[in-house]
């Protein structure tokens, strides 16, 4: 039985790669992040034509109908790349719309969303993560009242799928009479975070119950797992090629022990996260009954031993590392916000202790 990729993922991958090469190097990444928010039009339009909104999007409505393994190695392609460009969202909206059996939503946004001419926010950080103070959204009557706090995807959006207390989904316009909208400032200037507040905001019930949230926190979390495993590879990549090329007392610091020593412990925590990571995409398919557990543990781990990788490959460049002049910074951040979205691992490992049996839900 072969476990690797198939040739046409492996070449949707190095395809994607090389345009996101192409289209972003450092010095386009840095002017776009310096910006109130982090968006280019030529880069995704770039990303747009390879058909990145349509990956989720089933064929009968214009999409290509493929795999959250095969998102999943699209978003690992753009955390390498720390590339700005609104994925997550739009693909878990695309999700939901398709599994929500509601063919008149399905078929005024699905379309839109494969040809990228409807963008949506991400709204389900309350549940999926835990409350926080001040927020919350309720429903009642065809409309939302309240708060949803660190909306991921926010800036230019069409539209919000918005969870409410009870885990129910719905979709919001962005133009929706009562919606408020506030932009975050948060540590990676790669992405897009608002907050929304709802003031009797009405809005089209896609999914009731906590069925739907569940779904998309675990291939949310997947996603974001593999956008960490992007990013700490490309950080690791770039601390083993300074390695052997910076010179320090007239001998290359890769030749020195303690250097060697943290490039192979980075490689060696890193490496087995591509089969977790993989694994659990897969599993949201193919697997359903393992789809919460291995979710949760990947999205804890990557959490982990990102965050490990982000400080080590640094301190490999020294000093110059914490600077602008590299911009490894990009994906410093962007690792520790990924930490946090859908769940911190505290959280992720909450879920899988109860989808495990090991606890209640109402025991932690």
């Amino acid at each position: 039985m072969d476990f690797a990729l198939s040739s046409d993922q492996t070449a949707f991958q190095d395809s994607l790669g090389r345009t996101l090469d192409r289209v972003l190097p450092m010095e386009r990444l840095r002017a776009i992040a310096d910006q109130d928010a982090p968006c280019a039009a030529d880069v995704d339009q770039a990303l747009n034509e390879l058909g990145l909104p349509a990956m989720l999007v089933p064929e009968a409505f214009g999409g290509l109908g493929l795999s959250v393994l095969d998102a999943a190695l699209a978003s690992e392609a753009l955390g390498r790349a720390t590339a700005p460009y609104p994925f997550i969202a739009s693909a878990l909206t695309a999700l939901a719309l398709a599994e929500s059996g509601d063919e008149a939503l399905q078929t005024l946004w699905l379309p839109k969303i494969a040809g990228a001419e409807a963008r949506f926010g991400l709204a389900i950080s309350e549940v999926s993560s835990g409350a926080r103070l001040n927020g919350g959204v309720s429903a009642k009557g065809g409309t939302l009242t309240g708060r949803s706090l660190f909306v991921l995807d926010a800036n230019g959006a069409d539209a919000f799928l918005v969870a409410d207390d009870s885990g129910a989904l719905h979709i919001v316009a962005a133009d929706a009479k009562g919606l408020t909208k506030t932009a975050l400032s948060t540590i990676d200037r790669t992405r897009s975070v608002g907050e929304l507040s709802f003031h009797d905001t009405p809005a089209a019930l896609i999914s009731k119950g906590p069925q739907g949230l569940r779904r998309l926190t675990d291939v949310g979390r997947c996603l974001i797992a593999a956008d960490t495993l992007g990013a700490a590879q490309g950080m690791l990549d770039r601390a083993v090629e300074y390695a052997k090329t910076r010179q320090q007392f007239g001998r290359i610091i890769g030749s020195f022990q303690a250097v060697k020593h943290l490039c192979a412990e980075m490689a060696a925590r890193l490496e087995p996260c591509r089969s977790l990571v993989w694994y659990a995409a897969y599993a949201q398919d193919a697997l359903p009954e393992e789809a919460t557990l291995t979710a949760a543990h990947a999205k804890a781990h990557l959490a982990d031993v990102g965050q490990f990788v982000a400080r080590t490959s640094t301190e490999v460049f020294g000093g110059i590392g914490i600077t602008d002049l590299l911009g490894l910074h990009y994906a410093f951040k962007r690792i520790g916000l990924n930490r946090q979205l859908l769940g911190a691992p505290e959280r992720a490992r909450r879920d899988a202790a109860v989808a495990q049996g090991f606890v209640s839900g109402a025991e932690v």
